[in-house]
């Protein structure tokens, strides 16, 4: 073999290397997806989406609400997802594996919808840390039951599952830190939807400045009592059908679907905490409801000075998310084809 056949074939080998790693989907970088910030009132500010559900196509609706806030607001969002472990793919209903949890370090907001997930030991110590660190949350939908230990129930995390009875923290991680565990549907599934009404004595709260006409296709969650100082935001009124003009269902009284309250952690330090049991896809379709979670987002920061009378929520890119149901999400999707 000549010196420029050995040369040539060196390339070959070493060109085909690059290109197959440059197209493994396992490398670090391609679990998640980071969204830098433009300028806006959230620049310097890091948000973290940790999502995970297996129903309600987070793994669609929080990508669009973290280009919203960083495109339109400024804020670097990071989006971590639940991923596949054999191909790297967005798979919702791996439920023990949420890359990334690491950048909750840097974060100075964090973000969850998640519902029964059994994560490592490692990874809930990344969640517990940022909880017990005095700094916000802003929870949605199934994140009132975000963890289930079923394979794992000697963890010592195992107490934050959804229907934990161990006393004094009885409902695990959606009681004793959001304000409510799962009780049940109370509107219809899919049958009856949500109008979302301000609470009275709450007009004037910057978390609902310029927000109204909030409806989504979720059906209003049941609840028992609000645990802690829980402070109703929205009440949603259970309507007759799926549609926003359908009229309110008399005989169901109107339970909050949204609420605020404080958690103090271990640091001692009282964190703000935003809970919203609405959060189906389609919610995020109402402008309403998409100006009340970005709203929050900067409550939660301490940054209700800076809430515009009526922030930018158009979409940045098209937002048309698979029908909820059960695993029923897009299959193939990279976190990389959510990158702006």
């Amino acid at each position: 073999m000549t010196r420029a056949n050995r040369v040539a074939g060196f390339w070959a080998i070493a060109l085909t290397t690059m290109a197959w790693f440059g197209s493994t989907p396992c490398s670090a970088d391609d679990r998640w997806v980071v969204l830098e910030g433009k300028d806006g009132p959230g620049k310097g500010k890091h948000i973290v989406f940790v999502t995970g559900d297996e129903e309600y196509r987070s793994e669609e609706s929080m990508p669009a609400m973290a280009k919203i806030l960083a495109a339109h607001h400024g804020f670097k969002c990071t989006v971590l997802f639940a991923i596949d472990k054999t191909d790297g793919t967005i798979n919702p209903c791996q439920v023990d594996n949420i890359p990334g949890l690491e950048a909750l370090e840097s974060a100075d907001l964090m973000v969850m919808f998640l519902r029964f997930r059994e994560l490592p030991d490692a990874d809930m110590k990344r969640i517990l840390d940022y909880v017990n660190s005095g700094r916000p949350i802003v929870a949605l939908r199934t994140s009132t039951h975000p963890f289930n230990y079923v394979k794992h129930k000697d963890s010592p995390y195992a107490k934050y599952s959804w229907r934990n009875q161990e006393k004094g923290f009885e409902g695990g991680f959606g009681r004793q830190i959001l304000g409510e565990t799962w009780v049940n549907h109370y509107g219809v599934h899919q049958k009856e939807s949500t109008r979302g009404l301000i609470a009275p004595g709450m007009e004037n709260h910057p978390i609902v400045r310029g927000v109204k006409d909030i409806w989504g296709p979720s059906d209003v969650y049941q609840l028992t009592t609000l645990h802690g100082d829980c402070q109703p935001v929205v009440l949603g009124q259970v309507l007759k059908g799926m549609n926003p003009d359908d009229a309110p269902n008399p005989e169901k009284m109107q339970y909050p679907v949204a609420w605020i309250k404080t958690f103090a952690g271990t640091s001692g330090k009282a964190s703000r905490v935003f809970t919203t049991t609405m959060g189906h896809a389609g919610d995020l379709k109402s402008e309403g409801f998409r100006r009340l979670l970005v709203n929050a987002c900067f409550w939660g920061m301490g940054l209700e000075g800076k809430i515009p009378a009526a922030a930018n929520v158009e979409f940045v890119t098209p937002y048309d998310p698979v029908p909820i149901g059960y695993c029923r999400y897009k299959k193939g999707v990279k976190p990389a084809d959510h990158k702006l």
